[in-house]
């Protein structure tokens, strides 16, 4: 009995740094969401235009994103740009190597979701007058929007998960939190924590993306 009171004491002790690098994680997640789901989109319909050079610029850099691991684009970013005097701040390296890899991924998932889509509808937009900004946002988009959230919520789910990666810049995140206090205490206990807290930060996405799929049934 006295061990458990002792493990929860120490556990209360250690408790407001895992939460400062957990606001860390959770600030790094919902950025890299809202930057790279727009980039994502417009490298997507960039991916699926008419215009040649257009396509193999981007195909390019969807190739490099996908092909080379995130850890290595995390120290290229901070590491490597400072050579040709392009400096980040950890965060903000950080944040930029993820909204350009994660784009990426999201730009090929909604290619193929656009790709899906009946090119009659396209010209069926013509008819009605409608433009191609007005035909992508109005018809377009809401269909494809439907048919990747299973992809996409997948994603999210991962870059939870990847975040961790950060701590290769040394910034203080969830697990470089549970590191620093494993390392110093030596106990299993701060890392066992930050396990419990990405298995609860996942379940969370999880029961989201099932309720939003769900919503976005109704209409099949």
């Amino acid at each position: 009995m006295n061990g458990i009171v002792a493990q929860w004491q120490y556990a209360s002790q250690i408790m407001p740094s895992l939460l400062l690098g957990l606001k860390t994680t959770l600030s790094l997640f919902v950025l890299t969401l809202i930057g790279a789901i727009p980039l994502g989109i417009v490298v997507g319909l960039g991916r699926a235009s008419r215009f040649k050079v257009v396509r193999q610029i981007l195909g390019v850099y969807v190739w490099i994103m996908r092909g080379t691991p995130l850890l290595l684009q995390l120290i290229f970013v901070f590491y490597g740009l400072p050579i040709v005097h392009i400096v980040f701040q950890r965060y903000n390296a950080a944040l930029f190597a993820f909204i350009i890899n994660y784009a990426a991924y999201f730009a090929e998932i909604f290619r193929g979701g656009l790709q899906s889509i009946d090119p009659g509808q396209y010209e069926s937009a013509k008819v009605l007058r409608l433009t191609y900004w007005q035909t992508v946002r109005k018809i377009i988009l809401p269909q494809v929007m439907k048919i990747v959230l299973p992809s996409i919520g997948n994603e999210v789910i991962n870059l939870v998960k990847d975040l961790s990666l950060v701590y290769v810049i040394g910034l203080g995140d969830l697990l470089r939190a549970g590191n620093v206090a494993t390392a110093r205490d030596v106990t299993l206990l701060p890392l066992v924590l930050v396990g419990i807290g990405y298995l609860l930060l996942t379940a969370i996405l999880t029961f989201g993306q099932r309720k939003v799929e769900k919503h976005y049934s109704y209409y099949k």
